[in-house]
């Protein structure tokens, strides 16, 4: 098995594991939504579809890119992808980097198209492969082009994990000129590029660059669900790597909640999809409320897709009844009727939004 390999399976096995949780809240207890108490509508008139980046998509929910590029995760790809398509979920890949490096893990991710035809896919490349790492040169246009074309993506993620591979014993910690890789990641992708955060939340300034970069889309990745810190630092005790152990420890829990990024991220202007943290079909009208246009889960889908593509599609259609419950008891029909909600800010939410407002009023 090869270095990449190992390490891909090794990220889902500890990503599954208790200890893998960001210790702070995605702050969703901050956001509360206003009842309707006498609704007109039951859930079955309830209308899901948005639309993103040119497509009209059946329901807000991504299956979020965690897996491939080692021998579980054909199976875990292939439950999740059968999942999507019964649901109409829009489902994304974990980083391609395995199947560049080996064509024989092409399979791996390129499974979620074969048993997901109609889905909305989206791809996956990481930052730190756009520039150049020490002996290894960025990736250029073709290999842009090949990680699209091996699995028919609609979208391409570059994938932000800074936290990541700073920890990572092994990780590419060459972080000049990634401005530079992300504009031409979008310049020669055939597809939309989204800026994918991995855990660490976005900030308006951040969310701001990448619009500038010309990215289409951004998804927030908060704090408050799968921390890459902890898992790297898991990782280096393993390996008995004291200062990726420290590392890891310090900055465990490093980042701006889901809540928060979302609306950090809101002004710059691009369709959001709000993952971190997203644990029920509550979340998920929170989000929307916020300004979201689509919302990810991965880790509740990933341990479901062990136990098969039937408990996905349970898992998947409870949060989608959550959804649409929401909706009823806060009276809209649809999606862009929940946008169009102001959701009342308390606590740490509430806090942090005044601060920033008090810290460059002129700009937010």
């Amino acid at each position: 098995m090869s270095i990449i390999e190992n390490r891909k399976r090794e990220h889902l096995e500890l990503a599954l594991s208790e200890g893998s949780q960001n210790s702070r809240s995605p702050l969703w207890e901050d956001v509360h939504l206003v009842p309707e108490s006498v609704p007109d509508i039951g859930p079955a008139e309830v209308d899901l579809s948005v639309e993103f980046l040119g497509r009209t998509l059946p329901t807000p929910l991504v299956i979020s890119g965690m897996t491939g590029g080692h021998a579980q995760a054909l199976e875990v790809n292939r439950n999740l992808a059968l999942a999507a398509t019964e649901l109409g979920l829009a489902i994304g890949t974990g980083s391609q980097r395995a199947a560049l490096v080996d064509p024989k893990l092409v399979s791996t991710y390129s499974v979620v198209r074969d048993h997901a035809p109609d889905s909305f896919l989206i791809g996956n490349i990481g930052m730190s492969q756009l520039v150049k790492q020490k002996d290894q040169s960025p990736l250029g246009r073709a290999e842009l082009e090949h990680a699209v074309s091996m699995i028919e993506a609609d979208a391409l993620a570059v994938h932000l994990n800074a936290v990541e591979e700073l920890i990572q014993p092994e990780g590419d910690r060459g972080m000049e000129g990634l401005p530079g890789g992300i504009a031409s990641a979008v310049r020669w992708s055939p597809v939309p590029v989204i800026a994918k955060e991995t855990g660490a939340g976005m900030a308006g300034e951040t969310a701001g660059k990448l619009a500038q970069l010309g990215v289409a889309a951004l998804d927030v990745g908060g704090a408050g669900g799968t921390s890459f810190a902890r898992i790297e630092a898991m990782r280096a005790r393993a390996m008995d790597d004291p200062t990726g152990v420290r590392i890891g420890r310090t900055f465990a829990d490093w980042g701006v909640p889901t809540v928060l990024s979302v609306l950090e991220a809101g002004p710059a202007g691009l369709p959001l999809i709000a993952t971190g943290g997203v644990r029920n079909g509550l979340h998920a009208a929170k989000a929307l409320a916020l300004g979201a246009t689509l919302v990810g889960m991965g880790g509740p889908f990933i341990r479901a897709a062990l136990d098969g593509p039937e408990a996905v599609v349970a898992e998947g259609r409870l949060v989608l009844e959550e959804l649409r419950v929401a909706m009823v008891l806060t009276g809209v029909t649809d999606v862009g009727g929940l946008r169009a909600l102001q959701p009342v800010l308390v606590g740490t939410a509430a806090e942090w939004v005044a601060a920033r407002h008090r810290a460059a009023p002129e700009t937010r």
